[in-house]
């Protein structure tokens, strides 16, 4: 959309009609300190040649995933995307449309968000899903609410290894609530099922365990289900790669309340780390606390079936005090993205993509614990991604391999595994890829 300035003429008829003298009477209720009174410091303008130029010289210092041997993870990841994804959100009538607030005349939105909601279910085993969030960490935070409004205790337990940055949301959620966490510690890459026994007490209301975790460990859900319900009114909620249901049972099968997680797996692109979309799904007596908007089906009074936003809970519908959350709409062209993708995958694509990461995976990570100095960060299961300690600081083999065409993982040091390397393989990389990589380290190794 254009942006097209207004006159002065047009700006002096606005304020007339408004009833102000000037501009600056608009900004009365603002506290002095707060305003800006020297000149903004701007570039001079460009022509739309001269603009275009430069957004290409910036965007050109980027190194694309196309254009190297990826193994970056810990939350986003390169699986392939079929061109038909990105032809079909880009459709104007998806691409361009905000979001359905006049249901009757957004029926096709309506409907893909209803399938979407659909597939979640599927995946996860639960009884509905929402029609997305805004990411993996907004998701794991709205789903602490939910718990804290349906049993109002003020206690949370989490695992340790959920990642750091959906920690950091989680914490931004409930700075301004009264609410205890207590934070699970490891055990060989898995949560301390020990501790986490220790923990449980009546004062609990919900228990939040990332399986796969931030180190790719698949947790043993049905070891801890037992554990969490001896409170009969604490939450249990697992936090997922959804592509990992395809090999796995589904958390619905271990009793789970509440599965969220992030869906960028889901034909969505790594975007340089958005914009992403979290999914969120319950059992059916905890839908009426579901944050977000939820798509139904219906019959009009011709017989005719259709869809309808329902159990509108959010603060944009009702009172706002009595609103599930303040998230107030969902990534609709992201989760888009994912309903297309999972449509042309379907259920065997989508578990050919879960095992051939799985394998290829454990391929790379037996290969690399076989190199002089690296060595295996823990011995549990895994699925796509894992640690591996280092013979040298990850931070400098992420820096030379760079230079040989690679990123080689991700620096999980400054999350306070130290000397550890986060090493993630999706179905994209071949053996060959994998091969060249580990003969790299090796020479890297080598030469120090």
């Amino acid at each position: 959309m254009p942006f097209i300035s207004n006159t002065d003429e047009q700006r002096t008829q606005m304020l007339e009609e408004i009833g102000v003298a000037s501009f600056e009477e608009l900004l009365k209720g603002i506290p002095e300190e707060l305003l800006i009174r020297n000149p903004l410091k701007l570039d001079e303008p460009l022509s739309e040649f001269e603009i275009t130029k430069k957004v290409q010289a910036l965007a050109s210092q980027n190194i694309n995933t196309s254009e190297v041997v990826s193994f970056l993870g810990a939350g986003i990841y390169d699986h392939f995307i079929p061109a038909a994804v990105n032809y079909v959100i880009g459709r104007p009538e998806f691409y361009s449309a905000y979001t359905p607030y006049q249901a009757e005349v957004s029926q096709g939105t309506l409907q893909f968000i209803y399938e979407y909601q659909t597939m979640i279910c599927e995946l996860t085993g639960m009884d509905a899903s929402n029609a997305s969030m805004y990411d993996g960490a907004t998701a794991c935070a709205e789903s602490l609410l939910l718990a804290l409004r349906h049993n109002k205790k003020k206690k949370i337990l989490i695992s340790g290894l959920i990642h750091p940055h959906y920690k950091q949301v989680i914490e931004t959620y409930i700075k301004p609530i009264e609410l205890e966490i207590v934070y699970i510690p490891q055990n060989n890459g898995g949560i301390d099922i020990k501790r986490l026994q220790d923990e449980i007490s009546d004062d609990v209301s919900a228990v939040l365990i990332p399986s796969p975790n931030f180190l790719g460990v698949i947790e043993d859900l049905e070891a801890i289900e037992p554990i969490i319900h001896e409170n009969k009114k604490a939450l249990f909620i697992a936090s997922t790669d959804p592509l990992s249901l395809l090999l796995l049972n589904p958390p619905g099968k271990y009793n789970v309340d509440i599965v969220v997680g992030e869906g960028q797996v889901l034909g969505n692109m790594q975007n340089l780390g958005g914009p992403l979309f979290g999914f969120f799904a319950v059992k059916q007596k905890l839908i009426r606390k579901m944050p977000g908007r939820i798509v139904g089906a219906t019959v009009d009074t011709n017989g005719q079936k259709g869809y309808v936003l329902t159990l509108q809970a959010r603060e944009q519908h009702i009172r706002r005090g009595k609103a599930t959350s303040n998230i107030c709409t969902n990534e609709s062209l992201c989760a888009l993205a994912a309903t297309v993708y999972m449509v042309l995958m379907g259920k065997h694509g989508l578990r050919e993509v879960a095992e051939q990461s799985t394998i290829k995976a454990h391929y790379l990570h037996d290969k690399i614990c076989q190199i002089n100095g690296f060595q295996a960060a823990n011995t549990a299961p895994f699925f796509k991604e894992f640690a591996v300690k280092t013979p040298i600081p990850p931070s400098e083999i992420i820096s030379k391999m760079k230079h040989k065409g690679y990123f080689a993982g991700v620096d999980i040091s400054k999350y306070g595994y130290k000397n550890q390397l986060l090493i993630a393989v999706t179905e994209k990389r071949t053996k060959q890829e994998l091969d060249a990589f580990v003969d790299e380290l090796e020479k890297l190794v080598e030469e120090v």
